[in-house]
């Protein structure tokens, strides 16, 4: 039913234009046939074909373009008896051709008009599949936290010894099963905070923070990573000989996730008997932290995809993650009002930095 009380609308709707531009064409006629011949009033014929484009489409504006152009040219004979001379028939022509000009760029405006409103509803429709992907994404991600952290603390009591006694090789089982929850956890959160992150924005807990304190602590929880994958992790200071205080204004758990991921990545992306370092610089404006390994390096067109969410790379370094350490990363960094970036060094190796702006607190310290 009301589909049809719509369409009957349609139709009257219709059928009022079709009257409204018929009466706009009567009115030109009356003026330009009660007129001299030298009088020319074609060029009024254009509101009626602007009009019919706007509302009838395509067909009925070459079919009013068609009728304007007869209709004034036809004025040259109707009514009969006057006397026709060259500048006469030149301002037909002229009025003709303009309106032909304007029913041409009209239906172009028309066509270019419908083009962008279906741009629009495919940009539309991508924003709203995003939107429904993220969506989706985080409420998975959030419920199988539940069951992973319920698997973890059974695990936890079976280690336990809490149902019985377990054999050395079933408790190896165990730790290895036990990590394997973590890693996927984590990766769960990951993905949480990522999504949480673009829609609703990255919220900070922001204090004064020593950046030189903070690193040293996460290197410190990382050195048995390190030293299982038999790689030298250094923590200096750059052109310094002394520790100094790298203080700037931010979250300090969000920084210390950044570092982590860093240093993470560094270590998992580094040789048997490599190096990574890490360099603490104080400059007028900025404090930087940078992360150097010895490993195989990147390729160059990876650098402007590296931080992009999933990406994992090409190259031929040795450990590929989940590619949303550095999409994280950078944005807590870009949060801070930070900038995060990587480069390859010479001879072999990667580096991946980060630079915050100097705290006030220490400006007033140096001060």
């Amino acid at each position: 039913m009301r589909h049809l009380i719509t369409k009957r609308f349609n139709q009257e709707s219709r059928l009022g234009k079709y009257l409204f531009i018929a009466g706009l064409y009567i009115f030109v006629i009356v003026l330009e046939f009660s007129t001299p011949i030298p009088y020319v009033f074609g060029y009024l014929y254009t509101g009626p074909i602007l009009l019919t484009n706007s509302w009838l489409g395509r067909r009925a504006t070459f079919q009013a373009t068609l009728a304007a152009v007869f209709l004034t040219m036809l004025n040259l004979v109707v009514p009969a008896g006057e006397i026709i001379n060259a500048s006469t028939i030149a301002s037909r022509a002229i009025a003709s051709l303009a309106l032909i000009v304007t029913g041409m760029l009209s239906d172009r405006l028309r066509l270019s008009e419908d083009a962008i409103a279906l741009t629009r509803a495919k940009l539309e429709a991508q924003e709203e599949l995003v939107r429904v992907r993220e969506d989706f994404a985080s409420t998975l991600t959030h419920d199988l936290k539940t069951p992973l952290l319920g698997a973890i603390e059974t695990l936890k009591a079976f280690e336990a010894q809490k149902f019985g006694p377990i054999l050395p090789a079933q408790q190896k089982v165990l730790a290895t099963m036990a990590r394997s929850h973590q890693t996927s956890l984590q990766l769960l959160q990951t993905l949480l905070d990522i999504y949480r992150n673009d829609t609703e924005g990255l919220e900070l807990n922001l204090a004064p923070v020593d950046l030189a304190m903070l690193t040293e602590e996460v290197a410190s929880t990382l050195t048995e990573l390190a030293a299982n994958r038999r790689v030298y992790l250094s923590v200096n200071y750059g052109a310094s000989d002394w520790r100094q205080s790298l203080w700037v204004k931010g979250d300090a758990l969000q920084l210390q996730r950044v570092i982590i991921n860093l240093l993470v990545n560094a270590i998992n992306h580094s040789p048997r008997n490599g190096r990574v370092e890490v360099v603490l610089e104080s400059q007028s404006a900025y404090q930087v932290v940078k992360i150097l390994d010895t490993g195989a390096g990147m390729q160059p067109e990876e650098f402007s995809h590296l931080f992009e969410r999933f990406y994992q790379g090409h190259s031929q370094r040795q450990t590929k993650g989940s590619g949303l350490g550095l999409y994280l990363s950078r944005q807590i960094i870009t949060a801070h009002g930070g900038i995060i970036w990587a480069e390859n060094i010479l001879p072999v190796g990667a580096m991946f930095a980060f630079k915050l702006p100097v705290s006030p607190f220490q400006s007033s310290l140096t001060a």
